[in-house]
């Protein structure tokens, strides 16, 4: 387990939290108050610090998965269990207010004045690269940088369910490795991904819409 010692929302912490993931000042504001607002659990990890500090500074929180599956959007989600899991470092079972931030960039539109960023800057965590490299590991579930039939197949499973049969199911997989692989070994590599979705619209695709 990481350190649990607390972090407060300082006027830097908001700057840097600012540039680092894109939010405006208020959208940090924003996505603060709903950050807490998701700690449902009785472990006391939403403790107040000082009376004297703006509502946003007032609070140190670590929010659980136990507290991501009561969300809705995501318990519907058939894909919900593998975006939650993307919010927490390994082998940890809480995040914090920076962590949570970092993650929740990636799902971030990108804004026309970013299309032309400095080639020099680093890049965005909103960026195409970075929303593929996000998708590509909801995938690559034992995180070897391919997906293979087997993790296609739970995948899928996922995402349908029981209305379509195993025999369907793998005769989906299949044609999807077939096209997609160039290489001959019988996975998609990030490469192989990224070249199948070129054409598709990431950027939009791309939302987390209980933080709307």
């Amino acid at each position: 387990m990481g350190s649990r010692a607390s972090t407060l929302l300082r006027d830097e912490e908001l700057e840097e939290i600012k540039k680092e993931t894109g939010f405006s000042h208020s959208q940090i504001t924003r996505l603060y108050s709903r950050f807490t607002s998701l700690d449902k659990g009785e472990n006391g990890t939403l403790r107040k610090i000082d009376n004297h500090l703006p509502w946003w500074q007032m609070f140190t929180c670590w929010i659980s998965r136990e507290d991501f599956q009561r969300i809705p959007e995501l318990a519907i989600n058939p894909l919900g269990d593998r975006i939650i899991n993307a919010f927490f470092p390994e082998g940890e079972d809480q995040v914090n207010f920076r962590g949570f931030m970092r993650t929740l960039a990636h799902f971030r539109p990108i804004e026309d004045n970013e299309k032309s960023k400095d080639v020099n800057g680093p890049e965005p965590l909103n960026s195409r690269s970075n929303k593929l490299h996000f998708a590509f590991r909801l995938y690559d579930l034992d995180k070897d940088d391919k997906i293979s039939r087997d993790e296609l197949l739970q995948v899928l499973r996922m995402m349908v369910g029981v209305n379509i049969s195993d025999e369907q199911l793998g005769s989906i997989a299949d044609r999807t490795i077939q096209e997609a692989d160039q290489d001959g070994d019988s996975a998609i590599s990030f490469t192989e991904f990224v070249k199948v979705l070129e054409k598709v619209d990431v950027e939009q695709k791309m939302s987390i819409r209980f933080l709307h």
